[in-house]
């Protein structure tokens, strides 16, 4: 009896000592994209003194979604940051492990660009001239063959003749799939012999991306794909336009189909490549991770993601006024997502 008195008191100590140690700080995963934005707006929360400053790390959209979506409790974030909106099968895995209150907020537009290093000459691409340079086949005399292009003439004699070497984001990545769905798929739409595949060899033939080293995966890091093309003035990359915003001395960005990449373009739609970024809450941690709710309403503050809020400074292209309001009002009331 004595023996089974110390064990149970053993456990009620374990238990209690679980208590203690459970998580006091934010824990956020996701896009290298929204990662900066996410980052700011963790430093000015943890400044105002109340809460811990969140802990952000930068895994991709994807990887982002399957750490967030694989179970409750604290050893998984309560945030993902996403470059792309969750998708059905992603929305699935998280139900499946318990994760069934999800709250989707919607923080503002970026653009995908297709940069270079300062001193290029700007150039104005057609998303079909983008897809012929990075798809793994095109169309050859009427039929499909291993992507043959080396320069960029080869594909057009108006542009120059150097060597198709473009870095980019991993399949990974929701840049990665949102420059797929606006580029690859549009692209490729241009020419008869892919529209008369059938619709599982059309999505193949337009979303693969050639593996012969034209295309570079450069990793997760949108930055060091800046460097690098620093470092290669003959390269090209592509990635969000807030990294292009940021490194303006650095970089010079190509139209797309005639249109330049400002900020005034993305938010106008004017600008094909465009896209929203996000971030999503797992409801379930909002009672128990102190701060969430708080850190929530920081984020869609329009002293943070207004017109003249400071992730503006960092390249966020803000919402409209009256979506802004909309989104505020949902994520305060942390209402979940319906797929």
């Amino acid at each position: 009896m004595k023996r089974l008195m110390l064990t149970a008191t053993a456990v009620a100590v374990v238990a209690v000592a679980g208590e203690a140690m459970a998580r006091d700080q934010i824990r956020i995963v996701g896009s290298s994209t929204v990662f900066p934005f996410s980052t700011a707006v963790a430093e000015q929360f943890g400044r105002a003194g109340k809460f811990k400053t969140p802990v952000v790390e930068s895994t991709g959209t994807g990887g982002g979604f399957k750490l967030f979506c694989a179970g409750v409790g604290e050893s998984h974030p309560d945030i993902t940051n996403a470059s792309r909106a969750i998708k059905k099968s992603e929305y699935e895995e998280c139900v499946k492990n318990g994760v069934k209150d999800i709250t989707e907020v919607k923080i503002g537009f970026d653009g995908i660009v297709v940069a270079e290093s300062k001193g290029a000459r700007q150039l104005d691409l057609k998303i079909e001239q983008i897809w012929l340079a990075l798809a793994k086949e095109v169309p050859k005399d009427g039929k499909l063959v291993a992507n043959p292009y080396r320069t960029w003439r080869d594909i057009d004699p108006s542009l120059p003749a150097d060597k198709i070497e473009v870095l980019g984001p991993p399949p990974t990545s929701g840049t990665r799939d949102a420059f797929v769905e606006l580029v690859m798929d549009v692209g490729c739409q241009k020419f008869p012999e892919i529209k008369a595949l059938e619709a599982k060899a059309q999505r193949a033939a337009c979303q693969t991306i050639r593996e012969d080293g034209a295309y570079i995966d450069a990793g997760e890091n949108d930055n060091l794909i800046v460097q690098k093309l620093k470092a290669n003035p003959k390269a090209m990359g592509i990635f969000g336009y807030s990294f292009l915003d940021q490194n303006r001395d650095a970089l010079i960005a190509h139209k797309i189909n005639g249109v330049e990449p400002t900020y005034d373009n993305i938010s106008s739609g004017k600008y094909a490549v465009s896209r929203s970024l996000y971030f999503y809450v797992k409801n379930a941690h909002a009672a128990v991770v102190p701060g969430i709710r708080e850190f929530v309403a920081e984020f869609t503050s329009d002293k943070a993601m207004g017109p003249d809020g400071y992730l503006a400074d960092k390249g966020l292209i803000a919402l409209p006024d009256k979506m802004r309001e909309e989104v505020r009002n949902r994520a305060a009331n942390l209402e979940p997502l319906t797929m």
